[in-house]
């Protein structure tokens, strides 16, 4: 949202793709005629990833790998000069042609589009981002160490819902689908009788 409303505040022709009809709903409420919204099927991603100056990749499955939705067919059809910037990178990228980089070296050249793919994009403003980190998890933080962790995943669907490993399960069923491991819900991988002694 942010990223295409500084792009309309600029002046450029905004064109959003999504599958979810209510976010699409949404953006077309809060921009009110500004940009345009267009459900994502592969026909419309090459209707206006091949002739567009800039695409902003920002696929998110949360726990999977982003899909490849834009392949390297497509980006060898965009135009010459034009500007792909991945913003899924930390979930593998969401363009064929994507890979990491970092702020030191940011950019690449693949068929005459420069990317721009650069991983813990947040990093680059790394007090702000810690502070939003913050104000986003002290709850979490605060439920784990007043309840103690298992209580705290019991009571929290959120919490339950964060844990990927316990004890060699993988609880993520993205994850373990992802890694082509065997996947166990997290209230079976986390045994309310293991009990752990502390000696002093």
């Amino acid at each position: 949202t942010n990223a295409a409303r500084m792009a309309v505040g600029l002046g450029a022709d905004v064109t959003v793709l999504d599958r979810s009809v209510p976010r699409l709903k949404q953006l077309d409420d809060l921009f009110k005629g500004s940009l345009k919204t267009i459900f994502s099927t592969a026909d419309a991603l090459e209707d206006h990833v091949v002739p567009a100056d800039l695409v902003v990749g920002a696929v998110l499955i949360p726990g999977a790998a982003a899909p490849k939705l834009v392949t390297r067919g497509l980006v060898r059809q965009m135009l010459h000069g034009a500007v792909l910037v991945d913003v899924a990178i930390d979930q593998g990228g969401c363009a064929e042609t994507s890979r990491p980089t970092t702020h030191q070296d940011p950019i690449y050249v693949v068929d005459g589009v420069l990317h721009y793919c650069v991983a813990n994009l947040p990093g680059a403003t790394a007090r702000t981002s810690t502070q939003a980190l913050n104000n986003a998890t002290l709850g979490y933080a605060l439920a784990i160490a007043n309840k103690g962790w298992r209580r705290a995943i019991k009571d929290d669907v959120h919490l339950r819902n964060g844990l990927n490993v316990w004890d060699g399960k993988v609880t993520c069923e993205a994850v373990a689908r992802d890694q082509g491991l065997l996947y166990v819900p997290p209230d079976e991988a986390v045994d309310d009788d293991v009990v752990v002694a502390l000696a002093s």
